[in-house]
């Protein structure tokens, strides 16, 4: 298998920090990067597509979730940790779920529906960098 060449400028990815009952959902990488640490599903805008296009269309090709954006959470940009590796810019947005059930996609091994709360004392999750404040600031959005 051949290694996945990287862009050579950064590039604008989307997340959701998706609520339901009060609960947010993380989802488990299942291949890098970030294989094995859980997330908000999300992943890069196409050329052409609006921010709120990226982000339904990816929360549905990863989860099958229909959802109402809220509003812009936050941002983090990931820059290349080692050669070959990606930059990127994610926009992460509060949601709220609206209608089906998660039904992962190959990207994803594993989701669950956790408190904002409850993050910190998770100690047996991998977690990607500065999600707890993403999940903190979208649950301000969400008004929880």
């Amino acid at each position: 298998m051949s290694a996945v060449v990287q862009p050579q400028r950064p590039q604008i990815a989307v997340s959701a920090a998706i609520f339901r009952d009060g609960k947010v959902l993380l989802t488990r990488r299942a291949r890098s990067p970030a294989k094995g640490f859980y997330s908000l599903p999300g992943g890069r805008v196409e050329f052409g597509e609006s921010l709120h296009q990226a982000l339904n269309r990816e929360v549905d090709e990863e989860t099958g979730l229909t959802i109402e954006i809220i509003g812009l959470a936050g941002w983090r940009e990931v820059l290349p940790a080692t050669a070959g590796a990606g930059h990127y810019l994610i926009m992460s947005f509060a949601a709220r779920w609206a209608a089906r059930e998660p039904v992962l996609n190959d990207e994803l091994d594993d989701y669950r529906w956790i408190a904002p709360d409850a993050l910190a004392s998770l100690g047996d999750l991998k977690l990607t960098g500065g999600l707890e404040e993403v999940i903190q600031s979208a649950a301000r959005l969400i008004g929880h």
